[in-house]
């Protein structure tokens, strides 16, 4: 009768003797296969203390990633110059013993070595995925994109106004913050999906074959279903989920890039949302680290206001009061030519304009994008989108006396996810040749 050890498999008929290793040893196979599945730096953190377990001895983590990539070629050796199978165990002790480091062999429990790698991925507070995973699982995803031509959406997020939380409320109260917005996100999302806490009060999705419009609407969804959640916590302070989305390979072919892109859509949406209610916060860049690597620093929003196309209130095109710009923020230097606007009550679509222009908001121009309009609700009419602002467009189109006064569009430009507004036309500029410039304003 053959006697079964450890986890040992019986041998099929023909098949050379197989030796019968004792559970010890079976288990030491089973740390192996668990090591291939953990990244170096996860790796020489569990190895340093197995082998302090083992040898007693303080080893490095480069050390002890040294002796185990040892242990594995040693039983390849062995295993080759003898003809037969050779345990892990014989290896890892011909490699201690060689080194001067063998001593008393103590195994670490299975359950500790689970526990150290859950450590070593997580974040202890949320139980969310930690920052140093994020940039692992990213580039895998991206990886697995670039093979099979999908999309993988990536939303950033933090919560606006925490510290305000932890300075009224404490710290334990913003710890309680934290744990509600990670619950919040593991409710809303897909099992293909993964979710991350990368820094203080701030988090990263990541969504496989997902598109920009699917994205958007989960990062809205996100946001109503915590502001709910909020107020069983009873604060006096407003929290809310921000969040800016980037695709890939839309917005970048590299990680960096759309990292940088979600990021930027964060603090752009950040301040068209805010800009009233957080004038007196401080800058954003002083909330702690953030994902985007060293690079060309983005001018801060208190020298350039993000552009919108969603005005809270209606839009007027009569000249502004002091009070009324400042309200609106600093404007920008626009790099048309200035013209004399023409009131929404006497529609001139065909009039020719000189002399000094006075916008309610200057305009962000878009040379050098590929943003563009879809016009009418048809979609057979597109535009390129010339400038843009907090009230108006301005369109390079070919055939504009195909479109009415009054007009609907989707834009598409590369701040903002695809947006559908209702245009008036203001004006219309037709050059001797080429493409008419058409400028229109938003209906609220």
């Amino acid at each position: 009768m053959l006697r079964l050890s450890g986890l040992t498999e019986m041998p099929s008929p023909g098949d050379p003797a197989m030796p019968q290793f004792p559970a010890e040893e079976s288990f030491l196979e089973l740390l192996a296969d668990t090591l291939e599945t953990l990244d170096a730096p996860a790796r020489g953190q569990f190895l340093q203390r197995y082998f302090r377990t083992t040898t007693q001895l303080e080893l490095s983590e480069a050390q002890c990633l040294q002796y185990w990539d040892q242990t594995i070629a040693r039983r390849r050796e062995l295993s080759r110059s003898l003809a037969r199978p050779i345990s892990l165990k014989t290896a890892l002790m011909d490699v201690l013993a060689s080194a001067n480091q063998y001593r008393v062999p103590i195994l670490m429990e299975y359950d500790e070595l689970k526990k150290l790698q859950m450590d070593a991925a997580t974040d202890p507070l949320t139980g969310l995925y930690n920052r140093r995973l994020f940039t692992e699982y990213f580039e895998k995803e991206l990886n697995r994109a670039r093979r099979h031509s999908q999309q993988v959406a990536l939303i950033i997020m933090d919560l606006h106004r925490f510290k305000e939380v932890n300075d009224r409320h404490g710290h334990p109260q913003g710890d309680e913050v934290l744990r509600l917005a990670a619950a919040t996100l593991r409710k809303s999302l897909r099992t293909s999906d993964y979710a991350f806490r990368i820094g203080g009060d701030e988090f990263a999705l990541l969504l496989p074959q997902t598109d920009v419009e699917q994205a958007s609407g989960l990062g809205r969804r996100i946001r109503a279903a915590f502001e709910e959640a909020m107020q069983s916590l009873n604060l006096t302070v407003s929290v809310t989920l921000d969040h800016g989305v980037a695709v890939y390979p839309q917005d970048g072919e590299e990680g960096d890039v759309v990292i940088r892109v979600a990021d930027e859509r964060l603090y752009r949406l950040k301040h068209v949302n805010h800009r009233q209610a957080d004038a007196q916060q401080p800058p954003a860049e002083q909330r702690g680290p953030s994902l985007v690597k060293p690079g060309p620093t983005p001018a801060p929003a208190t020298q350039k206001p993000a552009p919108s196309v969603a005005p809270r209130e209606p839009v007027r095109t009569e000249t502004p009061s002091k009070s009324s710009t400042a309200a609106n923020g600093p404007s920008y230097t626009a790099p048309q030519k200035s013209r004399t606007p023409v009131p929404p009550s006497v529609p001139t679509p065909t009039a020719s304009r000189s002399g000094p222009e006075h916008r309610r908001a200057e305009r962000v121009s878009m040379a050098g994008t590929r943003a563009y309009a879809v016009l009418g609700e048809d979609g057979r009419k597109t535009a390129r989108v010339i400038d843009l602002g907090f009230g108006g467009v301005g369109l390079q189109v070919d055939d504009p006396e195909e479109l009415p006064e009054t007009f609907s569009a989707v834009l598409h430009v590369p701040i903002l996810p695809p947006v559908r507004v209702t245009l008036r036309r203001v004006y219309l500029q037709k050059p001797a040749t080429g493409s008419a410039r058409m400028g229109c304003s938003f209906i609220s």
